[in-house]
């Protein structure tokens, strides 16, 4: 009976330290942009990287 009670506030440990630290990442603007990283490691830029090179 005393391992079931410590592995239930183990658990509440687990989860709410889980709970907190998912709000402080949020607060932190980590998840405002989940579409913008898969779009933007397509973008080439080595082009405009070689045109300006071209014009000095």
């Amino acid at each position: 009976m005393k391992s079931m009670f410590v592995l239930i506030l183990v658990s509440l440990v687990v989860g709410i330290s889980a709970f907190l630290w998912f709000i402080l990442s949020s607060k932190k603007n980590q998840f405002d942009d989940i579409e913008g990283p898969k779009y933007r490691m397509l973008n080439d830029d080595d082009d405009d990287d070689t045109l300006n090179r071209q014009k000095k």
